[in-house]
């Protein structure tokens, strides 16, 4: 089933613009989960698209995964299963890079951001490592008005969080330089803006900055300790009947809209193209920037265009759980994949987090 889901993306994960559309975009209009309806898109900035993104579903339960699914097996879902499997998945990639590290050296500052969803019996986990972010759109009704509130529900791990930068810097207090504002951000050793991720172990295992191959081919940074770990952060919540969807997204998105806007976007507008919708008013917001229209960012050629916005991958997953339609729809069906080219900055470890997830599935 996973292998099913490596297609090219006209099969496996929706429609390309077509003429007059942004020739960078794929979208899935409205499919169908165990607790509703959900909505995903992505648009290509950089020379290689770095958003990857992909939703499972099965007739009890839903897997959202921005950038890594971690298990199916539901039964025994956990904080604990989460964390054990984001460490399976950190320790597998570790063994790549050392078997790989003679032909590949770069390998070693391969990384990734990955948010991870859950929902099984009306019990929603997400997880996180980076800034990819998953927000909550819950209805309150005020003044006998409905209206909705955004709620985050995960935390960003990036250093231009002021919280952040005093968890790193007290984590390396004999390191005056471990966080570094530099071409306009804070960053990491003044290369790296997230403080966790999957992978990067040039900057989390300081053997391989020593290693003769990694110091000839790779950019070696001095280290005392790990300045990155791999430890995600884990939020359970029961849902309830007034909350009434969820938007994933890489940080593409959340670089140009707020928890807010995003949130009425998605609460004021039809449910079919929902998650494009988002990725065109991101856009739109990077056109303002920089005095342009839309259309005009639209025919930038990728690569050039990362100098506009950067790459956008947007999940947006409909909780109908009180009214229990999707799940009579779904009751008779197999698992399903609908799976988009979120945050990995190389496609080397593409085939062993297949294996992985056949191995823990």
């Amino acid at each position: 089933m996973l292998r099913s889901c490596y297609r090219p993306l006209e099969r496996c994960f929706g429609r390309i613009a077509g003429a007059g559309g942004d020739g960078l975009m794929w979208h899935a209009d409205l499919k169908q989960h165990a607790s509703g309806d959900y909505s995903i898109a992505v648009v290509q900035a950089n020379s290689n698209l770095e958003d990857q993104s992909q939703v499972f579903t099965s007739p009890s339960a839903t897997y959202i995964g921005v950038y890594d699914e971690f298990s199916k097996e539901h039964g025994g879902l956990s904080a604990d299963v989460i964390k054990k499997a984001f460490n399976a998945t950190e320790e597998e990639f570790c063994h790549l890079v050392k078997r790989s590290l003679p032909l590949k050296p770069q390998i070693a500052s391969v990384g990734s951001c990955c948010l991870v969803g859950a929902i099984s019996n009306d019990v929603l986990y997400v997880a996180n490592l980076g800034d990819s972010r998953a927000v909550l759109g819950r209805r309150v009704d005020e003044d006998k008005k409905k209206t909705v509130v955004a709620e985050r529900l995960s935390t960003d791990h990036n250093v231009a969080d002021e919280e952040v930068r005093k968890e790193v810097e007290a984590l390396h207090p004999d390191d005056s330089h471990i966080v570094v504002y530099t071409r306009g951000v804070w960053r990491i050793k003044g290369i790296i803006q997230v403080s966790r991720s999957i992978g990067d172990v040039y900057l989390k295992k300081p053997e391989f900055n020593r290693d003769p191959i990694y110091q000839q081919f790779g950019n070696p940074v001095p280290l005392k300790r790990p300045v990155m770990t791999a430890e995600p952060s884990i939020a359970r919540r029961k849902l309830r009947s007034e909350d009434l969807f969820l938007i994933f997204a890489s940080d593409g998105l959340w670089e140009q809209l707020t928890d807010e806007a995003a949130v009425e976007i998605v609460f004021k507008n039809p449910r079919a193209g929902i998650a494009k919708r988002l990725v065109r008013a991101a856009i739109q917001e990077a056109a303002k920037k920089r005095e342009m229209r839309y259309n005009d960012i639209k025919k930038i050629e990728k690569g050039i265009r990362r100098h506009f916005h950067d790459d956008i991958t947007v999940i947006v997953i409909y909780l109908d759980h009180q009214k229990g339609s999707s799940n009579g729809r779904l009751k008779n069906s197999a698992i399903g994949c609908t799976r988009a080219p979120v945050d990995i900055f190389s496609r080397d470890a593409d085939q062993a987090e297949v294996d992985l997830l056949q191995s823990i599935s």
